[in-house]
């Protein structure tokens, strides 16, 4: 994830350097031409680059709408993750009778509190195309972590073993059956929450729309020398990269929040916000190795 501040500007200007490059070097070819060696009338009325650029701004601005909207859901879903998740650890120790033997309900509730830990991380990571079950035996038994082997989905195999905790925890008598309906329906939340993560991730965004924008964009680069070159002379060499530079960093812009679960630094700070998730369960199970906030090395998270 990206800070809020100090992003360097090699990092905002590397993402289209290329092609500022190529650019460069072709508007500054059309210069010479036009100013040293043939002397042609080779430049084009500026209202044609004008009217595509303007036509270009307004699916750049569209495109841009559409893939800030899958980012902002994604943003959304994550943080019904947290409400749930601090539901399900408030109901695991509010519900949970204390009349019983205290250390099968100590397990019960450590257990379940620290798989729904586990579950945020795991979930994050998988979206993320890493190892899901990397990482979990600092929050799971030996026993939780041999039956995940079995799953492809692994944070579908945790919501599973809460759901089977809960009905343990009903069997025994430690919760009634309206507390054990409750506490299901906030796993309920939390598997449609996961469903629409992998709905989002799963959903490519239609790569013809990508295509036809990105080719009109090259057309207006290509001619927006011919149209400037009359008025500019040389200076027009600045003014295309300056004006490229713009519409190439608004395309990327989009292109990269249209994936917000693809490990780069522009995506759902998904570990950053399991890592809040840990730090408050864990401060509700009185828990006494606090998790230590992760320092950036540099101006970006990212695994």
């Amino acid at each position: 994830m990206l800070l809020k501040k100090n992003i360097p500007f090699g990092y905002v200007l590397g993402k289209v350097k290329f092609e500022l490059l190529i650019i460069l070097v072709y508007s500054a070819t059309i210069a010479v031409i036009h100013q040293w060696f043939l002397k042609l009338p080779i430049s084009i009325p500026l209202a044609v680059p004008t009217i595509l650029g303007t036509v270009i701004s307004l699916l750049l601005g569209f495109r841009s709408n559409q893939a800030y909207d899958r980012w902002w859901e994604a943003r959304q879903v994550w943080g019904a993750i947290v409400n749930d998740s601090r539901t399900l650890a408030r109901q695991v120790l509010a519900f949970t009778e204390s009349q019983f033997e205290e250390d099968e309900v100590h397990q019960l509730r450590q257990r379940m509190v620290r798989r729904q830990i586990a579950w945020c991380y795991a979930l994050g990571q998988s979206l993320r195309r890493l190892n899901p079950a990397s990482g979990l035996d600092k929050y799971l038994s030996r026993r939780d972590l041999e039956s995940l082997s079995r799953f492809n989905n692994v944070p579908m195999a945790l919501l599973d073993q809460q759901a089977r905790d809960l009905r343990r925890g009903l069997e025994e008598g430690f919760i009634n059956r309206y507390q054990q309906i409750e506490m299901d329906r906030t796993l309920t939340r939390l598997c449609d929450a996961m469903g629409k993560c992998e709905r989002i991730k799963n959903t490519v965004f239609p790569s013809t729309y990508s295509l036809y924008i990105h080719f009109s964009l090259l057309l207006f680069i290509c001619m927006l020398p011919f149209g400037v070159i009359d008025y500019f002379g040389f200076l027009e060499v600045p003014l295309v990269v300056a004006i490229s530079a713009c519409f190439l960093l608004i395309e990327k812009m989009a292109i990269h929040l249209q994936d917000p679960f693809e490990n780069k630094p522009t995506d759902t700070p998904m570990t950053a916000i399991a890592g809040t998730i840990e730090r408050d369960l864990r401060q509700m199970l009185h828990d006494q190795d606090m998790v230590e906030e992760k320092r950036p090395e540099s101006f970006y998270y990212i695994l």
